[in-house]
């Protein structure tokens, strides 16, 4: 039996691509790395492998929602592990291990994921697509990344775009068919999990194992800066829906968001600029 620990050498900081070192001691001399952002062909990779052979992805939500995506259709014969050494880790805390978790399997929560549709093209999403301030907030981190390799800090783009730089946008949700519109929008994320954007608990009620696979849309919208400022942090602990006056929940198979004007939609924090539309469904 070998273990390929599939890791992302950009994810993290130093000390968790330190921890990375941690799988030497637990798996020996039957350990061996490869760099998931230079393997080009999945499919092969994953043909080449005994029947015992597993699998160890090693990175944050972001390294998860890549091997989805570039897996789509094939027939894993093999186990499929997790050990995060990444720094949001939201779908981490929504299966409720903590960041010092050994790898464990993940097989199972990666069958049968919802997609999202975006100009034309699909993906697989693990935890939420959404747009607003956290897709602004991905789209600044991507370009402090590009100059800097101190940690990115999304809660303060976040504030200071609530304050200065980010303006909300009129949205028409569509939920199952039916239509809902909505003024002011600061956040509207479809939710696969409760969590996203580095703890905030969009969605408390969302169950990524519910058997029917219904999805969860957030809306936060329809006060000003500050109103809206004073409120924000209450969604890391999901006490935001206690704000019926600026929050609402839809849930259904089949999600819309189209918005007035362009934003960056965000995908597991993968980020697509200049987009008016979404549409998400669940699992088939």
């Amino acid at each position: 039996m070998k273990y390929y620990a599939l890791h992302n050498p950009f994810a993290g900081n130093e000390e968790s691509r330190a921890r990375l070192k941690m799988l030497d001691s637990l798996y020996g001399k039957n350990i061996f790395y490869q760099d998931i952002t230079k393997l080009e062909n999945f499919g092969e990779f994953i043909a080449s492998l005994g029947d015992d052979d597993v699998l160890i992805l090693c990175g944050g939500d972001g390294t998860i929602n890549r091997f989805v995506n570039s897996t789509e259709g094939i027939d894993f014969k093999n186990d499929i592990l997790y050990f995060a050494i990444g720094t949001g880790n939201d779908f981490l805390r929504d299966v409720e291990r903590t960041p010092d978790a050994k790898p464990f399997s993940i097989k199972e929560y990666i069958k049968d994921l919802p997609v999202v549709e975006v100009e034309g093209k699909r993906y697989r999403f693990l935890n939420n697509v959404g747009f607003g301030i956290d897709g602004y907030c991905c789209e600044v981190g991507d370009e402090l990344k590009k100059t800097s390799t101190k940690p990115v800090n999304y809660t303060m783009i976040a504030i200071k775009g609530l304050l200065f730089n980010y303006k909300p946008t009129g949205a028409t949700v569509v939920v199952d068919g039916t239509e809902y519109r909505y003024e002011k929008v600061w956040i509207a994320p479809t939710m696969k999990g409760r969590f996203y954007g580095g703890g905030m608990m969009a969605a408390p009620e969302q169950q990524r194992s519910a058997p029917s696979g219904v999805l969860s849309l957030m809306v936060f919208y329809g006060k000003g800066k500050i109103r809206t400022l004073s409120v924000f942090p209450s969604i890391f602990k999901g006490e935001h829906v206690k704000h019926k006056d600026m929050t609402a929940i839809h849930v259904g198979r089949e999600i819309s968001v189209t918005f007035d004007s362009p934003r960056t939609v965000q995908i597991d924090g993968e980020t697509i600029l200049g987009v008016k539309s979404y549409s998400a469904f669940a699992k088939a």
